[in-house]
């Protein structure tokens, strides 16, 4: 099998999308568990309790949104990081620094055609999201609550793929690509 060499340009685009994607599911996990809206609603509504305040539901979900809304933009500004990286990620291989995934090249493996398939699948659902979160963002209101629907799928594929992504790390490594996580770090197995 032959030994795949990482150029420092992949190397660095490869470490920022995934410094980026860890980010974004940071802001993702924090908006669905301890900043969820209705948790902090809930914590509000306790203080309040407490004093001679009240707030309705509507005013303390308000308020929750508000609260949060400081993380939550760093969401966005990922976001806008992450389709700058995918847009260097496909105009690169133009000007021959890295390459792109072909499932259909000749004298590939199995495991080779399976592995760049997922990368192609992986891809489109990533352009899928930026596209989507960039809509939400920059497009028509009306367009707004159809786009929130699919961008929301990507937590689901973001997970796959880094579990997917890792544990074929990991059997590569310790099978019969040993050194691949060494390439990838440093550029070479030394």
């Amino acid at each position: 099998m032959e030994t795949v060499k990482y150029s420092k340009t992949y190397r660095v685009i490869h470490w920022a999308i995934a410094i980026t994607f860890l980010l974004l599911l940071i802001t993702i996990f924090l908006r669905l568990t301890w900043m969820n809206k209705y948790n902090m609603a809930e914590i509000i509504q306790t203080y309040l309790s407490g004093t001679d305040q009240t707030l309705s539901q509507e005013q303390l979900i308000d308020l929750a949104k508000q609260i949060r809304k400081p993380m939550w933009n760093w969401h966005i500004y990922l976001g806008y990081v992450l389709t700058g990286l995918f847009s260097l990620r496909f105009i690169l291989p133009f000007f021959g620094t890295m390459k792109l995934q072909n499932p259909l090249a000749k004298n590939l493996s199995i495991k080779q055609k399976f592995q760049k398939w997922a990368y192609i699948v992986f891809y489109v659902c990533v352009v899928i999201s930026l596209v989507t979160g960039l809509v939400i963002e920059l497009g028509p209101k009306d367009l707004k609550k159809p786009m929130e629907e699919i961008h929301v799928l990507g937590i689901y594929y973001l997970v796959a793929f880094i579990a997917i992504h890792i544990g074929g790390l990991l059997i590569a490594e310790f099978t019969n690509d040993k050194g691949i996580i060494s390439r990838i770090v440093r550029g070479s197995n030394d």
